[in-house]
């Protein structure tokens, strides 16, 4: 059974796991053999540059098929010796080998104080669960504690397994305007239009936004981005980029500005883009040791809200899938590269220069 891992500064290597490696379920678990996992910005990281988080595995944005099925927890190990009235995400969904799912690598408790106030990625349970040996493998397997609180998400045969790996990307941004005080008719300016900037375009057009302006450097993202949804389009570095925005919105500057770049210079062009009162979304993932000047008097005097985003939980996988089926949002029209497991090098190569691609899948057989 073969699965990538980084081996070295912007290496990777596809490998046999160890013999000694047991890939058979264990009590409530699940293995699924991969058909689709999307390449996140948070993977390049991993390979390319100096991610901020613990892990190093590579591939969350998966889906498959299931091979084979543990046999059943006690109720009370399924639920960590909770009762289950009061876990709401427990779930008595069962699965069977040949059914299609999509497998979240990260479930929180929802019960500690972090979750019940509404910040379940930063909950330790939730980074304590794991795919294994990852999701960018032939064939991984789900933790108990996934399987039996709502990580699994069964999907409907008209779903694509390529679909299904968008729920993920789509479910972290689902989240991000969550948080967002926003209605329809306001304006957004997207600071980076890579398939995350692409999906955030998508939302502000479900959303009803009237205007919605994107700005990178890449001609080629630009010029996707005008044909899934933006009213304006301006490169980065055009001096006339805070008039564009300034004209498209009456003087005022944008109600939102979503960063879905790690690049600080876009969240400094987000702030002054940012009307009074109005809000400001890091959602881009930045380099670790990565440090930030702003005027906070600046930040103060206007008003501007400013929201990071962190990751997704299954809540929001769970409506990120509704949205897919629904096809209110049609992640098709995202998916431009695939490529063969085999083959990891080339497709983040590929995914890191970005001048022909948006988003990039990899496909198990």
């Amino acid at each position: 059974m073969k699965a990538a891992k980084v081996v070295g500064p912007s290496q990777i290597a596809v490998r046999d796991q160890d013999s000694s490696d047991d890939m058979s379920p264990g009590p409530g678990e699940i293995l699924v053999g991969m058909k689709a996992c999307g390449i996140c910005g948070s993977d390049l990281e991993k390979v390319f540059g100096q991610y901020g988080q613990p892990s190093m595995k590579l591939g969350h944005e998966t889906a498959g098929v299931v091979l084979k099925v543990g046999i059943p927890l006690p109720e009370a190990d399924t639920n960590n010796g909770a009762n289950p009235s009061d876990d709401e995400n427990n779930t008595s969904v069962k699965f069977s080998p040949g059914d299609r799912v999509f497998a979240h690598h990260h479930v929180p408790c929802y019960s500690c104080h972090l979750c019940t106030h509404g910040q379940e990625t930063m909950c330790p349970m939730y980074y304590k669960t794991n795919l294994s040996p990852c999701g960018l493998s032939e064939q991984f397997i789900v933790p108990a504690w996934n399987v039996s609180h709502g990580g699994v998400l069964k999907l409907s045969d008209d779903t694509t397994f390529a679909q299904a790996s968008m729920i993920e990307p789509l479910a972290c941004c689902v989240r991000s305007w969550d948080k967002i005080d926003h209605r329809s008719g306001d304006s957004a300016a997207v600071f980076g239009v890579g398939p995350a900037g692409i999906l955030h375009v998508m939302l502000s057009a479900m959303y009803g936004f009237s205007n919605i302006i994107c700005t990178d450097l890449n001609a080629y993202r630009l010029n996707f981005a005008s044909q899934m949804g933006a009213t304006a389009v301006v490169n980065s570095n055009d001096s006339l980029l805070q008039e564009t925005i300034r004209k498209q919105t009456d003087g005022l500057g944008v109600d939102v500005s979503i960063v879905a770049t790690s690049n600080m210079n876009a969240l400094s062009d987000a702030i002054l883009a940012t009307r009074k009162g109005g809000t400001v979304m890091m959602f881009g993932v930045p380099s670790k040791g990565t440090m930030f000047n702003v005027d906070m008097a600046d930040i103060y005097s206007r008003e501007i809200t400013l929201l990071t985003s962190y990751a997704a939980s299954d809540k929001d996988t769970a409506k990120a899938l509704y949205l897919i089926e629904s096809q209110q949002i049609k992640v098709d029209d995202l998916i431009t590269h695939s490529y063969k497991l085999q083959d990891s090098q080339k497709a983040f190569e590929h995914a890191r220069m970005a001048n022909d691609a948006m988003k990039i899948i990899i496909t198990g057989d």
